[in-house]
């Protein structure tokens, strides 16, 4: 299952720069097994958990995370990028390759004590789900796990959740090297 997954996974050389293969999941989207086959590894991991809400980094964390938190019955959570939520937010700033970005979640979405499992579609660096943590643990949310469907691991950030943040990660499939 997770080689199938992975195979509909495509990689462009040299996006956005040279060097980089960037893993596109578009074509992952794009084909309905592939995409079945990813909710449903999900929702089996997750069924009978004790999770309150899925949290789904934008943009396309909200793709598995609103599917994934509907099939489990629990709430769903945006964490957003700065100036984009309507309501009182509270923010993390991170940082980028060249400079600092933040993200935002509204501050009445967690409850002290909620079991929140936090999905994004790729983990690289980690600095992006790093912010998303430390603002579910600001609201005193429980980080159940942090999910991914693509990690790559020679980059790091499933090791920086893990051993510096104390957050369990999990994947569906992992591009290693190049």
């Amino acid at each position: 299952m997770n080689n199938y997954i992975k195979s509909s996974i495509r990689t462009i050389p040299d996006y956005p720069k040279a060097g980089i293969q960037f893993r596109d999941i578009t074509t992952l989207l794009e084909d309905p097994v592939a995409l079945r086959m990813s909710i449903d590894a999900l929702v089996h991991r997750y069924m009978g958990k004790k999770i309150t809400a899925v949290a789904g980094i934008e943009a396309r964390g909200f793709i598995f995370g609103s599917v994934l938190a509907y099939e489990l019955g629990v709430s769903f959570i945006t964490v957003r990028k700065a100036g984009k939520l309507p309501a009182e937010t509270i923010s993390q700033s991170y940082q980028l390759e060249y400079g600092e970005d933040s993200i935002e979640i509204h501050k009445d979405c967690i409850q002290a004590g909620d079991h929140i499992l936090l999905i994004d579609d790729l983990i690289a660096t980690g600095g992006t789900a790093a912010a998303a943590i430390k603002l579910i643990r600001k609201l005193e949310g429980h980080i159940v796990e942090s999910c991914f469907i693509v990690d790559l691991p020679d980059i790091g950030g499933s090791k920086l959740l893990e051993e510096e943040l104390d957050c369990p990660c999990f994947s569906l499939c992992q591009f290693e090297g190049d």
